[in-house]
């Protein structure tokens, strides 16, 4: 059974799910190897995403599990037996793991939601802008790694401007659409932008005003992808030391209800239209 050296948030995904599995029928994990013919090192391998699995041995196990969610298994054998190579990969060993994770996951999203209050969101994010954002690192990039960060989020935006774009909304609030990120020409680019792809069918902009009473949740920025089924779900917040995907089923409910929580009190989308061509004007 073949190993990998790095395997991909997807694939260490795949493996939580199989031993959540295992988990919820009682058993151990040497149990779940012995009905694979393989030993105990070797399943951990596969729970860990570390060793990939077959079709055939992810419906084994899902029998053996109990699970009886014909949606779930579908959704696992999918990711089981995917054998995408993306514009992603040509980041591979030039940027960070988690920048192809993100865009991997949205490959493979068939929804996206974005609550954001420090910035424009990545996929709304003009070249000018994101350019500007990833310049104010501190330590500061080398021109190079720079580049290809901004490379890779204008590459993105395919998720939502491609051929096959997903259900798309994000929440804005006031803050990071008056943040001037560069100059104004490039906050005048950037709402612009913002307003133009607005008006797609399959994306919904909601504005956050500051003029709000009882609005505590400024610290709920935060990105949900939708998986195959709900329980496929993954929610991404940056952390301290990185990046963070976040699969349990309950932090998940919460980040729903979260998310309904803010977007319950945004503007409506054509108010919001209204709010972002005002401030444009102020520029």
């Amino acid at each position: 059974m073949a190993t990998r050296r790095n395997p991909t948030a997807r694939q260490m995904r795949l493996g939580t799910e199989l031993r959540k599995l295992r988990d919820a029928a009682g058993l151990k994990a040497t149990e779940a190897a012995t009905l694979l013919g393989v030993n105990s090192t070797q399943m951990s391998q596969i729970e860990s995403g570390v060793a990939g699995v077959s079709e055939e041995r992810v419906r084994r196990l899902a029998a053996h599990y109990s699970c009886t969610d014909a949606e779930l298994i579908d959704g696992m054998v999918a990711m089981a037996t995917d054998r995408t190579r993306g514009w992603w990969e040509k980041y591979r060993g030039l940027l960070p793991t988690p920048f192809l994770d993100i865009a991997e996951l949205e490959h493979h999203a068939t929804y996206r939601h974005d609550v954001e209050f420090p910035h424009i969101p990545g996929l709304l994010q003009t070249e000018d802008y994101a350019r500007a954002v990833f310049s104010y690192r501190v330590p500061e990039l080398p021109y190079g790694e720079l580049e290809l960060r901004v490379h890779h989020r204008m590459n993105r935006r395919v998720v939502i401007e491609g051929p096959a774009p997903v259900p798309y909304e994000a929440v804005i609030h006031e803050a990071a659409l008056r943040v001037r990120v560069s100059d104004r020409a490039a906050s005048r680019a950037q709402l612009a932008r913002v307003l133009e792809l607005s008006e797609e069918s399959h994306i919904t902009v909601r504005v956050i005003p500051f003029d709000l009473d009882g609005f505590a949740g400024a610290w709920n920025t935060m990105m949900l992808a939708g998986g195959a089924v709900p329980k496929l779900d993954t929610a991404v917040r940056d952390a301290p030391h990185g990046t963070a995907f976040i699969d349990s089923e309950a932090q998940l409910g919460a980040f729903r209800t979260l998310f309904r929580k803010v977007e319950a009190v945004s503007l409506e989308p054509e108010r919001s239209r209204d709010f972002i061509h005002r401030l444009a004007k102020e520029l």
